[in-house]
């Protein structure tokens, strides 16, 4: 067997699913040729003159597939760190909107941005979540709420996918609040009718979503959008029963999306339908500490219903101004009560199948891309426990 490169002498956490709990093979070894991993297991069990060009002793550090943060809106103008303040001051999340704070003071500031404009702000915050090993980020649009502004946001994204060694994983998130210039079913209108089509027809968007919440979107409302994302050959996914049990779960589960995401107030018939429909439950402890919210997401119902649990940072700029998936994960162990388990799983293999690319990464096994974290830690638990270290030794994305 010939490889391009060998690390061997590491500590493989492979997150395979045949492996019980995360996939750890002691005094391991990864080979890769072409971008893609042909062996990953023991050392011992390495082909008999196997040849590498280049070989690489990690000397006993850990290696976990790259992370994946699975849902961000890492692409928008401006900031709110005055709504901080006033939430500090004690405002809620539903009086700040109305005051014509929150997504709409956004959209404002993302409107007035250029393309150029925009890349340079995300790339700031990408290479924070670079820098902790991860090679795959989805990324939302929302912020534009027209025809123009969306697709720019959605172009700024695969700017960076292009410019930067990083997957990038596009998400048309037009149904996101309604605009302030257009009444709710014009907007509806522009969504099915303009905004759907075109992100699909330029290949701008891998998915579409939307919030489905009192302040938002109602059922009925994101059926439409889903029910145009379908026509356009589009997967979904949904903001879902973050601040009510508004039925956002269950909806998605009807339409087979590929993650529901928040869930805080899902309930158990709900959890019953993502279970039947393979619908990831997509945790976002970031929400849910900065918005200092008290409703726990349902994570043992999760577990008993066999719900694929996956964790993202949903950075943000106004309720998850989170730039660190190592702290995503702290939050999600200490906030949800996830073992160390789901919460590694969770920015691995289950970020995967909520992106829907479970087939080339997510997990260190033969056929994926070799796309890898090598980290200076001892045991899997330390990227889980450290509060602000980031023990990253080398980034591996497609191979380099």
């Amino acid at each position: 067997m010939q490889f391009d490169r060998l690390w061997r002498n590491a500590r493989l956490a492979t997150l395979a699913p045949h492996r019980p709990g995360v996939g750890l093979v002691e005094r391991g070894a990864i080979g890769i040729a072409q971008g893609r991993i042909v062996f990953a297991g023991a050392e011992a069990d390495l082909p008999s003159g196997a040849l590498a060009r280049e070989v690489f002793d990690l000397e006993g550090r850990l290696l976990t597939p790259g992370l994946i943060d699975c849902h961000t809106h890492l692409v928008f103008g401006g900031d709110r760190s005055r709504e901080f303040e006033m939430r500090l001051a004690g405002a809620d999340y539903q009086s700040i909107a109305k005051a014509g704070g929150g997504i709409l003071s956004t959209v404002r500031a993302t409107r007035a941005a250029s393309e150029d404009e925009l890349v340079a702000s995300a790339l700031e915050r990408l290479r924070c979540l670079l820098a902790e090993g991860v090679t795959t980020v989805e990324i939302k649009s929302g912020y534009g709420l027209d025809l123009d502004t969306e697709l720019r946001m959605l172009r700024a994204a695969r700017t960076l996918g292009r410019q930067h060694p990083v997957d990038v994983a596009t998400t048309l998130l037009a149904a996101h609040t309604i605009p302030p210039d257009r009444d709710r079913a014009e907007y509806i209108e522009l969504i099915e009718r303009e905004l759907i089509p075109q992100a699909a027809r330029e290949g701008l968007a891998e998915a579409v979503d939307g919030f489905c919440e009192g302040i938002a979107f109602t059922p009925a409302e994101i059926r439409r959008v889903f029910e145009a994302a379908r026509s356009a050959g589009l997967p979904v996914k949904l903001h879902a029963d973050q601040l009510s049990d508004s039925g956002g779960a269950a909806l998605a589960a009807g339409f087979g999306a590929l993650s529901a995401d928040h869930l805080e107030w899902t309930g158990a018939e709900a959890v019953a339908a993502l279970a039947r429909a393979g619908t990831i439950a997509v945790l976002l402890p970031g929400a849910f500490y900065s918005l200092r919210e008290r409703r726990l997401p349902p994570v043992e119902a999760l577990r008993r219903s066999g719900v694929r649990i996956a964790v993202a940072t949903d950075c943000n700029p106004g309720t998850s101004p989170l730039l660190s998936v190592l702290m995503a994960l702290n939050l999600a162990a200490v906030q949800f009560g996830l073992t160390i388990e789901e919460c590694l799983a969770g920015v691995t293999r289950e970020a995967a199948h909520a992106l829907g690319r479970q087939r080339d990464i997510g997990t260190l096994e033969p056929g994926k891309r070799a796309d890898f974290a090598i980290w200076n830690v001892e045991r899997p638990a330390e990227l889980v426990y450290w509060i602000g270290r980031n023990p990253l030794y080398k980034r591996v994305w497609r191979g380099d």
